[in-house]
């Protein structure tokens, strides 16, 4: 077996959300994605339910819910607590308005050190901001050591879903992916595949020059960057390279480090079913003295990217109090049909569909909204009681031109034709005797 990642290939396939309809089509056609996810999706779903039956699970998602909107309410004043609080503990505090920006203040970072080799743990912000790319781009090698983000990286594809990654593929395709990528014997069993892949990672681990990861909760008053995971490669990331960096959104922050308890229990029951996960990591400073690990320097990136135009909407505003934990994709039935690629976006499913319209624009995402049954499952299960379908109703209105006209592209999909066929129909409705008539 070969220790070495050879990506020169390819791209399986480029998605874009301009085409999601014809991507929907395609998927709704290919029986392997459907039954991939249909055996994916039943499985998370009944581990749900069962990690929360002994819970009263509305009042925890009634506290989940309050937690992130005293955060987001006092939102500007805890970010400037938590930077007070990070410089204090030896954390390098970088403010960056867009994804660019945020891609050029880490590559400077790594620059400045000297660093060809990265290794990164799971960061949805780092996708949304392209940053593989960029650092490739400026020579630097980027790897992903999350299990599914490694082998989507092998497979030249994107993530399908925020918490896992190649949820798309199944054993097989995965066993033919590490075999023609890294050597690893063709096998069915997935210990076997996930020692190679560890054995791969490791010694990458050991020659990384930087690692970057991203935040689940961002803690104003102390300071601290949790780290929620299950593999380990997070610890590893942020303590064997030199140089730590942490990527987060802005909205990724709360109050008191006793809000993540619940917070916690939420997301990892709604995320995977699980009690507890594997690893949590909290981050509180670069390596002190006298201390046998940890890097020697910790630097935190706070990336805008839109959000502070969705905060200023006290609406849309609802959109940030989103823990990442995909329950909303394993519940909806668009999802479950199609997969996360079909929508072209960093971030699939409900939460993709009222969040990426503000970060690419109604003239990239215009059938994002559209994108759902409004059925209801994606609010019901969301622990933190994002009322999804409304926004995506919202959206909808904005996309058409009747909302408040601040998400960009709003009124993208407005029809000269169809408005007068409305405001015909109204008039007709509204004149009993000529709607007698003429039906």
């Amino acid at each position: 077996m070969s220790n070495t990642v050879d990506t020169d290939r390819e791209p399986v396939q480029t998605f874009t959300p301009r085409e999601f309809h014809r991507q929907a089509h395609d998927a709704l056609g290919n029986p392997q994605i459907r039954a991939n996810f249909r055996r994916a999706m039943d499985g998370l779903m009944a581990k749900r339910r069962e990690v929360f039956s002994d819970w009263e699970l509305e009042t925890l998602r009634e506290l989940g819910a309050n937690i992130r909107l005293r955060a987001l309410a006092k939102l500007p004043d805890l970010l400037e607590q938590l930077e007070a609080n990070c410089q204090a503990n030896g954390i390098k505090v970088h403010w960056a308005e867009d994804g660019d920006e945020a891609c050029r203040i880490i590559r400077q970072i790594c620059e400045r050190h000297e660093a060809k080799a990265v290794i990164k743990g799971k960061s949805m912000v780092t996708e949304e901001m392209h940053l593989n790319a960029h650092l490739e781009a400026a020579g630097i090698e980027a790897l992903e050591s999350d299990l599914g983000e490694y082998l989507v990286q092998l497979n030249q594809q994107t993530p399908s879903h925020i918490i896992m990654p190649a949820i798309h593929l199944n054993t097989d395709e995965i066993s033919e992916i590490m075999h023609d990528k890294t050597g690893t014997e063709r096998t069915r069993d997935v210990d076997i595949m996930t020692a190679a892949a560890r054995a791969q990672l490791r010694e990458r681990f050991m020659a990384a020059d930087v690692g970057i990861s991203g935040v689940n909760f961002a803690v104003a008053e102390t300071g601290t960057l949790c780290l929620v995971e299950n593999e380990g490669n997070g610890r590893m990331t942020t303590t064997v390279p030199p140089v730590h960096i942490a990527v987060t959104g802005i909205e990724k922050v709360v109050e008191h480090l006793r809000d993540v308890a619940p917070l916690y229990a939420l997301l990892t029951r709604s995320a995977t079913g699980q009690h507890v996960t594997t690893y949590f990591n909290m981050i509180g400073s670069p390596r002190k003295p006298g201390e046998r690990d940890g890097p020697q320097e910790v630097h935190l990136v706070l990336v805008d990217s839109g959000r502070s135009n969705i905060y200023q909407d006290d609406e849309l505003l609802d959109t940030l109090r989103c823990i990442r934990c995909g329950a909303c994709m394993n519940h909806c039935p668009v999802y479950t049909r199609v997969g996360g690629h079909t929508y072209g976006t960093t971030y699939p499913g409900p939460i993709g569909s009222i969040l990426m319209p503000h970060m690419m624009g109604l003239e990239e995402t215009r059938d994002l909204p559209t994108a759902s049954s409004l059925c209801g499952a994606c609010g019901e299960v969301c622990p933190v009681k994002i009322p999804i379908p409304d926004l995506l109703v919202r959206l909808r209105r904005e996309a058409v031109g009747e909302g408040r006209g601040n998400v960009p592209g709003a009124g993208v999909k407005r029809s000269k034709k169809e408005v007068a066929a409305w405001k015909g129909f109204q008039w007709l409705a509204t004149h009993p005797s000529v709607w007698r008539s003429s039906t």
